[in-house]
């Protein structure tokens, strides 16, 4: 394993870690998920530049479009959120209150 490939996998681990284990507020879930899509983002174009495949080459950026698209869902949920709530704390969103 190449040390690039090693920073991507553990850049990806430890987004989900942290998204798994720091879920206090809505700001560090979104920024440990845009972590991971940029780990992805960053595989899928080592992957096709070093395969050479020209079929799926628009792969990565058809991933890095809908990764803007889910950032401004998230920020627009959090201005929502903050709204609404008063703060961004994870505790507070629960789908079974009205």
């Amino acid at each position: 394993m190449t040390p690039m490939h090693f920073m991507l996998n553990s850049t990806f681990s430890l987004s989900i870690l942290g998204l798994s284990m720091h879920r206090t507020h809505l700001v560090s879930a979104l920024l440990c998920i845009e972590g991971m899509m940029l780990a992805l983002f960053t595989s899928f174009t080592m992957l096709f530049l070093t395969t050479q495949l020209s079929a799926l080459a628009p792969a990565p950026i058809i991933l890095l479009a809908f990764s803007a698209c889910e950032a401004g869902t998230g920020l627009a949920l959090l201005v929502a959120t903050s709204r609404t709530h008063g703060n961004d704390h994870m505790k507070n969103l629960n789908l079974l209150q009205c």
